[in-house]
């Protein structure tokens, strides 16, 4: 079934681009420049996905998500600036599923829209006696469930995004093992997409970040400098 991606954008160069790149992929799109439109549209016929850029006039991207958010559980990408830290918390806490900071990879964008259709896949679908599913990762404190994209440490639940994710899980899997940030890359960005080294540094230190909220000790990736980074299981 061929999914419709939703794009909320109040520049039309934007939603022309990203629209074109993905219906060369074999995606449907439906195109927004107006929030309160895109708002009435997206509660009467939902789309499989949506890409909100937080930035707009009259109604920003965070309190679409929000009105969205009171009856629809619609996955939604953020499009954010990149010194709005504050403003991607907010949405990850208000339940978007990523961001990606301009300008971006319509490469990127794309890899990440399939990464988080095929999470939403896998939810949906009822499991069957017969369908492998992966197993929970139990490292020390850690927990992780790769099939809910669910992580707790220490019994808090701990927000990640599907990139965040991903990262965790390569350094999870193997505790006490240095993974270099090309390692790193091709776990956590399929479809042979090219970040530069300083994105998994921002990954790292994101992530970090969250699991201090929930635990003002948390230590447990560690880095190596000129080598790379490890999860030590306490």
């Amino acid at each position: 079934m061929t999914a419709t991606i939703a794009l909320v954008d109040d520049d039309k160069n934007i939603l022309t681009s990203v629209s074109i790149a993905l219906q060369a992929e074999g995606f449907l799109t439906r195109v927004y420049s107006d929030p309160e439109s895109a708002l009435k549209a997206l509660l009467e016929n939902p789309a499989d996905l949506a890409v909100f850029d937080i930035k707009m006039p009259r109604m920003d991207g965070l309190e679409l998500l929000r009105r969205l958010r009171e009856r629809s559980q619609m996955p939604v990408i953020f499009l954010t600036s990149k010194a709005d830290e504050l403003d991607e918390a907010l949405g990850l806490a208000m339940g978007a599923d990523d961001y990606i900071a301009k300008p971006f990879s319509q490469r990127l964008l794309i890899a990440r829209i399939r990464a988080i259709l095929r999470r939403s896949e896998m939810r949906a679908t009822p499991e069957t006696p017969d369908e492998p599913v992966a197993d929970p990762i139990l490292r020390g404190r850690l927990e992780m469930d790769p099939a809910r994209h669910r992580v707790k440490w220490n019994g808090k639940d701990v927000t990640l995004t599907v990139t965040e994710f991903l990262i965790l899980e390569t350094l999870a899997q193997r505790p006490g093992v240095v993974k270099n940030r090309n390692q790193l890359m091709d776990a956590a960005y399929q479809d042979d997409v090219y970040v530069d080294d300083r994105t998994i540094d921002s990954h790292i230190k994101r992530l970090r970040r969250k699991f201090r909220e929930a635990d003002p000790d948390f230590n447990a990736i560690d880095t190596l400098y000129g080598a790379g980074y490890r999860f030590s299981e306490e």
